[in-house]
């Protein structure tokens, strides 16, 4: 039986949940803040750029998109890294052993306009800008809103909040929700867009078909391609200290520290100055909570749920998941919507908790170890034994980019096969060192 779902937020997630429900034959109304991306509304300087992988994908593919969300995307085969010091070589790291696989850059604003529009490819789904949630009646699945010249109520079935890591319907439930759960940390960087453009003849000035990793330790700088030939940078640094957002203030300083750290990034920059000046400094939140629901009436998708920092470029394949497990569910208990709340809260959980870690970890990795050469040994470890035990053992990268598996289950089976691992190779020293001794004392003899 068909029923109206009164969505919040028609960002990425929201355009993409508008197109399930309307798919299902529901009747759906989207509501967004902002105005309509698809008239040059985007707000410059704040998008990282998106990596869409198997997750992501999939969603797509499932309601028929994904070939046309990949027109618009660039192929990641692996990590370009950019050692300190001028005049060091770069050094590229695939993703994976088969080099068919890899991630996709592409903009939001793309992205955003494709999903929006599949979801007005259904008559029973509308699409309202220019309308901001100020509060949700929970009990009566009753949305508040605000617009440029008054305000306005959305009733339905169901609230759906699909509004970001800032949103206004879990505000709601945190508010009005006694049992409600709620934890958001902040890592101490800040982020800021900078940008490489097209060369003269509108091509890539680096490795097109990569990741660009400049890693400094305490911070690092990277860059995705876009099909028009720039790349969209993005600094992670610091939001203190004595080398930071805080104390690099002048051109001078600004010019100075990129210098210094990305030498070889600084000669393709010619807006650096402008972007470091006029671009915000974004922050990086993680955001947990429970429960995503209340009753049958209001249930959290996303970020709104749970947000998580950009560094496994899974915040946006993993909201898109969720839409999956949130329509199997309603599907599944098609007569009971709130257990079907309740089970896509099960199910989702302890996934995105997973995943939350796993994102504040892999800034670690990309920041601080993959100019190692340790690191690296590791990686063309992972990748030996991938093609020695085809199926049998996955690096983790692997399982979270390239397959569907749970996250949660992804980060235990790759904590068993490195204990695996590592105990072997200890195992083998052991062996050697026995070996060598015995040796020896034939030698001796």
């Amino acid at each position: 039986m068909p029923q109206k779902f009164i969505l919040v937020g028609s960002g990425l997630a929201g355009g993409l949940l508008a197109a399930y429900l309307g798919r299902r034959g529901h009747d759906v109304d989207l509501y967004e803040r902002r105005a309509d991306p698809r008239e040059g509304n985007i707000v410059g300087g704040r998008s990282i750029n998106l990596a869409v992988s198997t997750r992501g994908i999939h969603a797509l593919e499932q309601i028929g998109i994904a070939d046309e969300v990949l027109q618009h995307a660039i192929p990641m085969r692996g990590r370009m890294i950019h050692p300190a010091g001028a005049g060091a070589s770069t050094i590229f790291a695939p993703y994976d052993v088969d080099p068919n696989k890899h991630i996709n850059s592409i903009g939001r604003a793309a992205l955003n306009t494709t999903v929006i529009e599949a979801a007005q490819r259904y008559p029973n789904v509308r699409v309202h800008f220019n309308r901001r949630c100020t509060d949700v009646d929970l009990t009566e699945a009753i949305a508040y809103l605000e617009t440029e010249t008054g305000q306005l109520t959305a009733k339905g079935d169901a609230v759906i909040g699909v509004d970001g890591a800032f949103s206004a319907v879990r505000h709601s439930m945190q508010k009005k929700l006694a049992e409600f759960e709620y934890d958001e940390s902040y890592l101490p960087h800040g982020y800021k867009e900078l940008i490489i453009p097209p060369g003269p003849n509108g091509g890539w000035r680096m490795e097109k078909e990569a990741l660009h990793i400049w890693p400094r330790k305490s911070f690092m700088m990277i860059a995705l391609p876009n099909p028009d030939g720039s790349f969209t940078c993005t600094l992670f640094w610091e939001f203190e200290g004595p080398r930071s957002f805080a104390t690099t203030k002048t051109d001078e300083e600004v010019c100075d520290f990129f210098r210094e750290e990305f030498p070889d990034a600084v000669p393709l920059m010619p807006t650096l100055l402008t972007d470091f000046r006029e671009n915000p400094t974004g922050s990086l939140v993680t955001i947990r909570c429970a429960p995503w629901s209340y009753k049958d009436k209001v249930a959290l998708v996303g970020d709104a749920a749970h947000a998580v920092v950009p560094f496994y470029g899974q915040g946006m394949n993993a909201a898109f998941e969720d839409c999956v497990v949130l329509d199997e569910c309603l599907a599944e208990f098609a007569d009971n919507r709130e257990r079907a709340f309740a089970e896509y809260f099960v199910r989702r959980k302890e996934n995105a908790d997973a995943l939350a870690d796993l994102a504040v970890d892999n800034f670690i990795e990309m920041r601080d170890k993959t100019a190692s050469r340790t690191f690296r040994a590791k990686k063309k470890l992972d990748h030996f034994l991938e093609a020695l035990l085809p199926g049998v053992y996955l690096p983790l990268y692997a399982m979270v980019t390239f397959t569907r598996m749970p996250y949660a289950t992804a980060a235990k089976r790759a904590r068993f096969q490195d204990r695996i691992v590592y105990g072997s190779l200890f195992g083998v020293g052991v062996l050697v060192f026995l070996l060598l001794i015995g040796l020896f004392r034939l030698i001796a003899d």
